[in-house]
């Protein structure tokens, strides 16, 4: 219906119609949203080449076991910050605290050429913590479109996922409560749906779920009272320069199950049976987890992945 025609038409409805109107018209962005959101990928034939866009929860060492899990072949380059939205990352004219301090390595490349440049097969893309506040303030919708946006006219075929992440372990509405409910209403909710019904491409966005990983390991971890040593979601976590817990920042152990689980998602191949021995991003070795605590990240992982639709992994 031309513009023109569909305000006259309009204009002589009565209002509950065209609330209806509009109602079924959403009903059918939305459903196409959630068919685009649980269309199953192709495993890729080969080694991908992946972009990493976000803050210190992608940090240096997660991408770096990443490619060490996928093998020869696999590259990355990354662009991060503290607490960035993916709004700062796209305006120039928007400060990104930290950009210096966590670009200093050989794996950066400045995210607007690159993703423009085409090169890479994956776009993974997170959003700050607080959720809620990078959704209020920093309108992570329309720059999760714009992203996405940039790499399909660079590369039709890039494959683009959000990396779902997690809140302060101090959280006054619970850790994992809080996990439990932000993937629906946030992360899926009001970032991935509406722009997949908003999108006039029929291409899907994809998520790495490491909360809801996380949240599995831990649930099994702590009712079992512990296991290798780990008994605890502080386990995962890292300390402060004061030796205080940090309540958000993972150390080797935690960047390990984030890393196996962009490697589910990534590769739809099953991490159980990967090494556990890896290397951090400055070649030194990463702390283990042991061979027990290793299999239930591993199967953690594993679970999640194939049982969530949205992860673009068939079961």
């Amino acid at each position: 219906m031309a513009p023109l025609i569909r305000r006259s038409f309009l204009t002589v409805l009565p209002l509950a119609l065209v609330g209806a109107w509009f109602a079924r018209g959403w009903r059918r962005d939305m459903q196409r949203a959630q068919d685009l959101s649980r269309q199953p990928l192709q495993p890729p034939g080969r080694a991908l080449r992946v972009y990493h866009l976000g803050h210190s929860l992608v940090g240096r060492d997660m991408p770096a076991m990443l490619a060490q899990l996928a093998g020869a072949g696999h590259r990355y380059d990354s662009q991060l910050g503290w607490g960035t939205p993916l709004r700062a990352h796209w305006e120039t004219g928007v400060p990104i605290t930290g950009f210096d301090e966590e670009n200093d390595h050989p794996r950066y490349r400045p995210a607007r050429g690159a993703v423009a440049s085409g090169d890479y097969d994956a776009l993974v893309l997170t959003e700050m913590v607080e959720i809620r506040d990078a959704i209020a303030y920093h309108d992570s919708p329309r720059y999760l479109a714009t992203w996405a946006g940039a790499a399909w006219a660079a590369n039709p075929s890039a494959r683009i996922y959000l990396y779902e992440t997690w809140h302060r372990t101090d959280d006054p509405a619970g850790w994992l409560a809080r996990i439990d409910a932000d993937l629906p209403e946030h992360w899926l909710g009001e970032i991935v749906l509406p722009v997949l019904g908003d999108l006039a491409a029929d291409r899907p966005i994809h998520i790495i779920p490491a909360g809801q990983v996380m949240a599995r390991f831990i649930r099994r971890l702590e009712d079992a009272g512990g296991i290798d040593g780990l008994r605890d979601r502080h386990d995962l976590f890292a300390r402060t320069g004061e030796g205080t817990p940090d309540t958000i920042h993972l150390n080797d152990l935690g960047a390990y199950l984030v890393a196996l689980t962009h490697f589910a998602v990534l590769y739809h191949r099953t991490p159980v049976g990967a090494a556990r021995q890896l290397r951090r991003a400055d070649g030194t070795a990463a702390a283990a987890p042991g061979p027990v605590a290793a299999q239930w990240m591993q199967e953690a992982v594993w679970e999640v992945v194939t049982g969530m639709p949205q992860t673009g992994v068939a079961r």
